[in-house]
């Protein structure tokens, strides 16, 4: 028994151990995470290269209207936590987040969404070693100058940025604890270093005219904090929150600790990146951006050390570059290790071989799943060789997966009314469409054509799934179609509303990128009623599938275990 006064509807997700429900290589996990290791495992993740580049990136597209951009981010990002929060609490397995939709919809949805978490999680990972060796490249030595070119990673660089990532791979090797307890301690600092550097900047230099001059508050019109909201690096840093949820196989008591995790990471990290925002603007000297024409001018290779080195706070300027290693690593490992178990996900969701399911035993680490990511990773850091091109790409992505958590959670409420829930907010049935709302217009903020893009990269995930709901069973005598129509109806939603929010991002308006067929202001409302619609849809079109009813059975019988280790206990204490 673990505690005493605890809620009855908690016990079943906060034992230790329960190899009758948690079957197979699960069981290798080790329930050893408590509120304060999720917390810093957010919190990391969400402090990593973010905090370097992006109050650059965001000033650059928004100007001083930036600030706004991290708190509409932060809001955002809460909101969709919170149906996260519910779903993660339920079904405490490792690699939630690409879990869900399965559940709810079947292998089509379920496979779909798994592949958007999956590209927006893995490619952080060269994102953070990207980010490491951009700063690198502003040290005072010819080889440093050598490995950036202004725009993307040399040669030299990418090879240096190889070498983090199999430094990333091996911490994750070994074990969870120790992954825990370099984590932990890699946070603190990194919570530390962006409060001093934020207040020493503010100290150093503090220019209000910055905001009224060069183009006023919202130099490029208040489409533009939107934008910056979806591509700057915004939606990639409060990410994060979804590394608690993903190592939920591996929380004591997931019941209580995922939902503090998660909000307190989006909260701790939003009044960082704000103090950082209005540092950051306050500290860019007036004569640079009268020279450059304004905030869209700016070029800085490492943002924060520059301004540091600007202001004569050498020191600062030291912490920075020894920072830039620090926070994007401690970012780089908790990814490493949270993909890993998504992988594991993936494949018990059947979309994947059964060695990608495999746990080490006396680590508790899912090595095979390890070593897929880093090779994917490897190929990210081939094509995308620069922080701003992968953070497009990964924020777009990151959305597209954000959408599963407000319908899948209605609809488990649905098809699974008596599931005990840990987790239960009343206001769910309000929170849940206005998440999905909130989705649909970070992805068309994203602006055509990167929506479009990253749309077309949803869609070369599918032959995989293909092979193993199609092509598999053929070569195996069997016919799916039956077996797979409900699949198809229940997932028709996600492919259609994908389509549709490719089409309206490119016929809007020209603030977006798009063809401006669109009156701007109506293609919000358009975006907002396209999500309401969807939600609507896909929440009626859930069903009772396989997955849903397995796990429903795995739950069951962890809470009898539950139940049972809890009589024993009176049993002995009587005795």
């Amino acid at each position: 028994m673990h505690g005493t006064g605890e809620d009855q509807e908690t016990k079943h997700v906060s034992t230790t151990k329960t190899p009758s429900a948690e079957q197979g290589s699960h069981s290798n996990y080790r329930r050893s995470l408590g509120t304060i290791a999720l917390t810093a495992t957010g919190l990391g993740s969400i402090i990593g290269s973010g905090w370097l580049f992006g109050a650059e990136r965001a000033a650059a597209i928004a100007g001083p209207a930036a600030i706004l951009a991290w708190v509409i981010g932060a809001v955002v990002a809460l909101i969709i936590a919170l149906t996260y929060s519910e779903l993660g609490a339920m079904f405490p397995k490792a690699g939630g987040m690409v879990r869900y939709g399965q559940y709810s919809h079947g292998s089509l949805a379920g496979y779909l969404a798994a592949w958007a978490n999956w590209i927006a999680i893995v490619s952080v990972i060269p994102g953070e070693a990207t980010a490491s060796v951009q700063y690198m490249s502003s040290w005072d030595f010819g080889w440093a100058h050598a490995l950036y070119d202004g725009k993307e990673l040399t040669g030299t660089g990418v090879g240096l940025a190889s070498i983090l990532l199999i430094f990333y791979f091996f911490l994750n090797w070994f074990a969870i604890t120790l992954f825990a307890k370099t984590n932990t301690a890699i946070t603190i600092f990194k919570v530390v270093v962006p409060t001093l550097t934020a207040g020493a900047l503010m100290l150093a230099h503090f220019d209000t005219g910055n905001i009224t001059h060069h183009g006023g508050f919202t130099p490029n019109g208040w489409s533009s904090v939107f934008t910056a909201v979806a591509v700057s690096g915004i939606v990639w840093a409060y990410n994060g929150f979804q590394s608690p949820l993903n190592l939920a196989g591996e929380a004591r008591n997931p019941g209580k600790s995922l939902p503090k995790a998660v909000v307190s990471s989006i909260l701790i990290a939003l009044v960082i990146y704000v103090a950082l925002q209005v540092a950051f603007l306050m500290a860019v000297p007036g004569d640079k951006l009268a020279a450059g024409g304004g905030w869209a001018s700016l070029g800085f290779n490492s943002p924060l050390a520059d301004l540091a080195v600007a202001w004569g706070l050498n020191w600062l300027a030291l912490l920075l570059y020894a920072d830039a290693f620090v926070s994007p690593s401690g970012t780089g490992m908790i990814y490493a290790a949270t993909t890993s178990r998504m992988i594991h996900g993936v494949q018990e969701n059947g979309h994947l071989p059964g060695v990608f399911g495999k746990v080490d035993p006396k680590t508790g680490v899912p090595r095979p799943a390890l070593v897929l990511n880093l090779v994917i990773a490897f190929l990210f850091l081939a094509v995308f060789r620069g922080w701003g091109s992968l953070a497009e790409i990964v924020s777009v992505a990151t959305v597209i997966s954000y959408i599963t958590g407000p319908v899948a959670v209605m609809s488990l409420r649905r098809l699974s009314p008596d599931l005990t829930r840990p987790v239960k907010l009343r206001a769910m049935p309000f929170i849940a469409p206005v998440a999905m709302i909130f989705g649909s217009l970070v992805l068309y903020w994203g602006r055509w054509p990167l929506t479009g893009k990253v749309i077309l990269i949803m869609a070369v995930g599918l032959p995989v799934w293909a092979w193993y709901e199609i092509g598999k069973p053929l070569t195996q005598g069997r016919k799916p179609w039956a077996e797979l129509r409900p699949h198809l109806k229940a997932g028709a939603w996600m492919v259609a509303y994908l389509l549709v929010m490719a089409a309206v991002s490119y016929a809007g308006g020209k603030e977006f990128g798009g063809k401006g067929y669109l009156p701007e202001g109506w293609d919000i409302v358009l975006v907002a009623v396209i999500g309401l619609a969807f939600y609507f849809w896909g929440v009626r079109s859930s069903w009772r599938n396989p997955s849903l009813v397995k796990v429903e059975a795995e739950l069951e019988e962890a809470e009898r275990a539950e139940a049972a280790d809890t009589e024993d206990t009176k049993a002995s204490v009587g005795a």
